[in-house]
């Protein structure tokens, strides 16, 4: 097993471990976000089908509107949301999310912004590490 650190900057600092679902196109969680069940359900994205719940969720950023923080934050409350989120930039529909969640639920998530090159290195079914710096342990298998 490889591993590998990388240098991301702490949107929303915390601490997270899980198996990483990654895709290098953006998500709307409206409508391609199933809240009850953490299911991607956006039949023209990559990670269709594929379930966010509990997993560290790559994507470089949310496609669409601020109903991604009301759909994130349902998820939150139904314990069906990824563990932690990882970014290219700062993206602020998922940083409002975790500060509401931690404010509403106390159960904020990291959000971790990462490098287009750092970003690229991801894959899915690594297990990733967040430390409360932002930076990241990826253990490829």
């Amino acid at each position: 097993m490889e591993n590998l650190m990388l240098i991301g900057k702490p949107v929303i600092a915390g601490r997270a471990s899980g198996m990483a679902l990654v895709s290098d196109q953006p998500l709307s969680f409206w409508g391609g976000y199933d809240w009850k069940s953490g299911e991607i359900t956006d039949r023209r994205h990559p990670l269709s089908g594929m379930n966010a719940k509990d997993k560290i969720l790559a994507v470089p950023f949310t496609r669409g509107s601020s109903t991604t923080t009301a759909v994130l934050l349902e998820s939150i409350r139904a314990g069906t949301a990824p563990v932690a989120i990882i970014t290219t930039a700062t993206d602020f529909f998922f940083a409002l999310a975790s500060v509401v969640a931690g404010e509403l639920y106390e159960k904020s998530f990291p959000l971790v912004a990462l490098s287009d090159s750092n970003f690229s290195l991801l894959k899915n079914g690594d297990q990733i590490e967040i430390l409360e710096s932002g930076n990241l342990i990826v253990h490829s298998p």
